[in-house]
């Protein structure tokens, strides 16, 4: 088990810190810019309102730190001293070092802003026609008006076009290890009536040709990654035959590979669960074989709440068994939440005790070989909906369960980008003898720093840019 000191939580902070997201202000009127010599920041200032309504030029590199108010608002969030972090992501909730990083990101934090009270702008004046934007990114000489509405969020109406670098996305990234595991929420996948109609669907795709384009970003994703099996999240709950979400991905995949063709996908009968969406198992029939039948979990919350559980083991060549479980907890929206699933203002918001439930469950199931393998190499992997230092994480952590990306040393994972700030709600957690077997850990960042407009809803950008709104991981194991 691994437990971060305060200590080491606050250095974490340091250089890029996160900050406390602020609920949208009422938008400022565009003024005419000032006709004096800018002042030049090299740093955040101390208090933003000394600056109000003057013409400032930030000499400091601003990072781009979320583009979620860019299509309905005109603005971006920007931040001095890289990216904004979730503080419940390097910081346990209700700490004092929770606290210094929500207060160092409010320093930190600020607002580029087009000067319009129009809603849904359409082309925002300082940035280039169609610009692809990606979160990290980092801008320089910024220029334009302050603007500290009531409550001392800062705004700055930018006066002069942003001067985008060049654009730079990851290549697929490679791990050692001969057997390869992936997990993967799809942002809903659903696939109308399976025959080309049946749209728009409840979620996801709201035409054939918006599911098409959906489709292929998904292929390129999975397929790009290598893996030899893969967990995924958010498939339409409609089955296994074949015109289901399911066997319709997997098809698409294996006439995407073409010659040595290997998808395969763990029926489990129904479901798991009653939800509209399930989790799934798909794998490489040339790379690895199931062992056993899949088990399911579907005592409460798991069901009304968390999506049921699916736990299948496998065995690569002649390789010990291993169990791979995909999850997908309940989401931090705050719908028919009550009592203790509540908000309780601690950072980790609505229904964060159904999550622990579902944590304390999964690891009392896993303890008694739901699949029958014989073994206690697992691997859990998945949507916890819980940033890495919030409760449930923490309480599996406490059960054994170990952090993949802790233990192959990787600095500052991230695959999820909400309101400006960056961290993880995607976890791969491992059992003390898959830890010993991991040799690589790694997200593909493909989706949570792209703006939403590159995904297939709308400008559609060919590969697997904003193919979801998670990044994928990948993991690397001695077989």
């Amino acid at each position: 088990m691994r437990r971060r000191t305060l200590a080491l939580a606050l250095s974490l902070l340091l250089p890029a810190t996160a900050f406390a997201q602020a609920q949208p202000q009422p938008r400022p009127t565009a003024s005419t810019p000032a006709t004096s010599a800018p002042v030049t920041l090299t740093a955040a200032p101390a208090d933003w309102r000394t600056l109000d309504g003057q013409h400032v030029r930030i000499a400091a590199p601003l990072t781009l730190a979320g583009t979620d108010g860019l299509a309905r608002f005109g603005e971006l969030t920007v931040a001095f001293d890289g990216r904004l972090w979730q503080p419940s992501e390097v910081a346990a909730p209700g700490t004092d070092a929770h606290a210094k990083v929500i207060a160092d990101n409010q320093r930190r934090r600020l607002l580029l802003d087009d000067g319009s009270t129009a809603r849904d702008p359409g082309p925002v004046a300082y940035l280039p026609a169609a610009a692809t934007l990606r979160t990290g990114t980092v801008l320089r000489n910024v220029e334009g008006i302050v603007h500290v509405d009531a409550k001392g969020t800062p705004r700055l109406q930018v006066t002069t076009p942003l001067t985008l670098p060049a654009l730079n996305r990851p290549a697929a990234p490679v791990v050692p290890g001969a057997l390869k595991v992936a997990a993967f929420n799809l942002e809903n996948f659903f696939n109308g009536d399976g025959q080309g109609g049946g749209y728009p669907t409840l979620r996801g795709a709201r035409t054939l040709a918006e599911h098409q384009a959906q489709t292929a970003k998904l292929v390129a994703t999975v397929n790009a990654l290598g893996a030899d099996v893969a967990a995924l999240m958010e498939l339409e709950n409609d089955g296994y035959g074949p015109q289901s979400a399911i066997a319709e991905l997997v098809a698409a995949l294996n006439a995407n590979r073409g010659k040595g063709a290997d998808w395969a996908f763990i029926d489990a009968g129904k479901g798991p669960g009653e939800n509209p969406i399930r989790v799934g198992i798909i794998y490489r029939s040339s790379r690895v074989t199931p062992v056993g039948a899949p088990a399911v979990l579907d005592t409460a919350p798991f069901g009304p709440h968390s999506r049921v559980p699916l736990a299948q083991a496998f065995r690569a060549g002649k390789g010990a068994p291993f169990v791979v479980v995909a999850n997908h907890f309940k989401s931090k929206g705050c719908s028919e939440a009550a009592g203790a699933d509540a908000d309780q203002n601690d950072g980790q918001a609505c229904w964060n005790a159904t999550r622990v439930e579902s944590a304390r469950l999964l690891n009392q199931w896993l303890g008694t070989d739901p699949t029958g393998a014989g073994t206690t190499d697992a691997i859990l992997l998945g949507d916890f909906n819980a940033y890495a230092m919030e409760a449930p994480v923490r309480a599996l952590h406490d059960a054994g369960w170990r952090d993949a990306f802790a233990v192959a040393k990787v600095e500052r994972p991230y695959s999820y980008v909400y309101n400006g700030m960056t961290g993880r709600l995607d976890h791969a957690l491992l059992s003390p003898g898959m830890a010993k077997r991991l040799r690589g850990a790694a997200e593909w960042h493909i989706n949570a720093d792209e703006a939403d407009d590159i995904g297939y809803r709308d400008r559609n950008e060919a590969g697997p840019w904003r193919s979801s709104d998670h990044d994928p991981l990948i993991l690397g194991f001695d077989r």
